[in-house]
C-alpha cells in the first residue's frame, strides 16, 4: 500500500507557503519590485552619474552618506574590499532595522530584491536606483551582525 505522506505534505505546503509569504513580503522583499517611499529601481543606462561605494570588514560603507537630486537615477559600483560577504541595501532606518532583525532571526534567508546588491569577498556589484522623492534614507549591510556594528550610511534626497 502506498503512503499518503508525500501526497498530504505537498498538499498541506501548497495552502501554507501562500499564507506565509505575506509576512515576509512586509519585511520589504516583496514590496520592494514597485515604487517605495524611498524610490524605485532605476534603469542603469539612464543613470545620471555613477557613485562607487567600498565596503570592508571594518564594518563600513566609503562614502557613507550620499546627496542626490529628486529625480535622479544613480548607479551605484559596490566593491567589497573585505573577507566577509557584505551587501548594499537602501530603505528608511525603520525598514532596515526591522529587515537586519528578521535576517538575525533567520541568518540562511537568501533575499534578491532591486533595492540591494550583496557581494562576496574581493567582489563588485551594481544597483541602480531612481530616488523620485524627497528625504533622509539609509543604506546598510544586512548581513546578521554588520547593521548593528555600524555597517549604515545616509542618502538625502532634495
Amino acid at each position: 500500500m502506498k503512503s499518503l505522506r508525500p501526497r498530504w505534505l505537498a498538499a498541506a505546503l501548497a495552502f501554507v507557503m501562500p499564507c506565509a509569504m505575506p509576512a515576509h513580503a512586509d519585511a520589504g522583499h516583496a514590496g520592494a519590485h514597485a515604487a517605495t517611499p524611498f524610490g524605485q529601481p532605476g534603469d542603469p543606462a539612464k543613470a545620471s552619474r555613477t557613485i562607487d561605494v567600498a565596503m570592508s570588514d571594518d564594518m563600513r560603507f566609503t562614502p557613507a552618506s550620499f546627496a542626490v537630486k529628486r529625480g535622479e537615477t544613480i548607479r551605484f559600483v559596490v566593491r567589497n574590499r573585505g573577507e566577509a560577504e557584505h551587501e548594499m541595501v537602501i530603505g528608511t532606518e525603520r525598514t532596515l532595522r526591522e529587515h537586519a532583525k528578521e535576517m538575525r532571526a533567520m541568518p540562511g534567508m537568501d533575499h534578491v530584491d532591486p533595492n540591494m546588491v550583496r557581494v562576496k569577498p574581493g567582489g563588485e556589484g551594481e544597483l541602480a536606483w531612481t530616488f523620485d522623492r524627497p528625504g533622509r534614507f539609509s543604506v546598510g549591510c544586512l548581513v546578521p551582525g554588520h547593521y548593528e556594528a555600524g555597517m549604515t550610511g545616509t542618502i538625502v534626497v532634495r
